[in-house]
């Protein structure tokens, strides 16, 4: 992997909670902040387009997410995005050819301690330097194909269809 281009949507992983678990917003991303913590032996790139719950994120979001990372030279790229809607937006990303694209987000917010969030980003850029070119989901320790895939809110995990 030459470089990895990390595009960043929003979601929970980058939440900031306040009084209680219902009023928050979407903070900076926390993903280039995890990776320099960790001191990861490689180069990235953090282009962050936008700050939403991915429950809010629409068709247009969508596009914008896919030709933002059409136009990038990286042929290796990190998505992190809210869960809720992640199976949806990979699969408009399906469309770009040539690139291992791998989304991946957290059912808490990075800033919790004991979120989820650095070992779905670990999982992630395993599976985005070794996978072939070709849209993936990291998620509760596995990687998913998207079409074969969606969360089980009730139980809040990724599981098979």
């Amino acid at each position: 992997m030459d470089q990895l281009c990390i595009v960043t949507t929003g979601g929970t992983i980058d939440k900031i909670y306040f009084d209680d678990k219902s009023d928050y917003q979407i903070g900076e991303p926390q993903i280039g902040r995890i990776l320099d913590e960790l001191g990861v032996a490689f180069r990235y790139d953090v282009v962050p387009i936008l700050r939403k719950d991915s429950l809010h994120i629409g068709d247009d979001d969508r596009e914008l997410i896919r030709a933002t990372i059409a136009a990038q030279d990286a042929r290796h790229v990190l998505v992190t995005h809210g869960t809720d809607s992640m199976v949806a937006t990979a699969k408009v990303l399906a469309r770009i050819e040539g690139k291992t694209i791998v989304l991946t987000g957290a059912l808490n917010p990075a800033r919790f301690r004991g979120s989820d969030a650095e070992f779905n980003i670990g999982t992630a850029v395993g599976a985005v330097q070794s996978l072939p070119p070709g849209v993936y989901i990291a998620m509760n320790g596995r990687i998913w194909d998207p079409a074969r895939v969606r969360k089980n809110v009730e139980a809040n995990r990724f599981e098979s269809l």
